[in-house]
């Protein structure tokens, strides 16, 4: 590729997922710009369920001393790398989805009369729990991890900047203007953020990282497909 496209993510991929954007030929530069660590927490449970919003919470949850009798408490979450990592370590998923608005409506319309435990971090959005507050059912939140903002300053010329959560785009946005590169972005609400400074946004189809890296290799190779098109016309 002779001018070959320039991804900024901002955050450090693993190997494989890397790889991919090597495949079609871009030049990768990657940070973290966020740093997420687990915080001890003490459990003392009545409810009828739980929820995880992310990831990071079942990470925390799984180093909790008391986690056979958390186990034991069927749970929700939002996304479908949540619901492996909680399968995987023997929790009993009642239902999950891809983002917290759409849980909201299934716990709103379908369990309204139960109770829940939320596991949150820090810097969680108030989706959920404004509308279980709306629905007037009992929610006891416990923050067991936290998230720390740690911006760098993009030196480099990018064509695209990856971004996987909304505090991403806040780090991000600390040292550094989006002026005309693309935004690929996980979600919807990593996507609202990035709208005030840019109208450059794609949203992955699926709120994954794997997605996102599919849908910038995607979106450079239709851009480069037109562009040869209007060559050869």
């Amino acid at each position: 590729m002779e001018n070959p496209i320039r991804i900024y993510s901002t955050k450090k991929l693993l190997p494989n997922q890397r790889q991919y954007l090597l495949n079609a030929g871009f030049e990768v530069t990657e940070a973290d710009f966020i740093t997420v660590s687990a915080k001890s927490f003490v459990y003392k449970n009545t409810n009828d369920y739980l929820i995880f919003t992310s990831q990071n919470a079942v990470e925390s949850v799984l180093k909790n001393k008391k986690l056979d009798q958390i186990k034991a408490i069927k749970a929700f979450c939002v996304g479908e790398k949540t619901k492996q990592l909680l399968e995987q370590n023997g929790f009993e998923v009642v239902a999950s989805s891809d983002y917290a608005a759409e849980l909201a409506s299934i716990l709103c319309n379908q369990y309204a009369k139960s109770s829940f435990t939320f596991f949150s971090g820090n810097l969680r959005r108030d989706i959920l729990p404004d509308a279980m507050q709306l629905a007037q059912i009992k929610n006891d939140e416990i923050e067991v991890y936290q998230t720390l903002l740690t911006p760098h300053k993009n030196d480099t010329y990018s064509d695209g900047i990856l971004f996987f959560s909304p505090s991403a785009v806040e780090s991000y946005l600390k040292k550094n203007k989006i002026t005309q590169e693309t935004c690929f972005c996980i979600g919807k609400a990593t996507a609202e953020l990035a709208e005030h400074v840019t109208e450059n946004i794609r949203i992955a189809n699926q709120p994954t990282i794997e997605n996102v890296i599919i849908q910038t290799i995607n979106y450079y190779s239709q851009k480069a497909k037109g562009e040869r098109e209007k060559t050869d016309d």
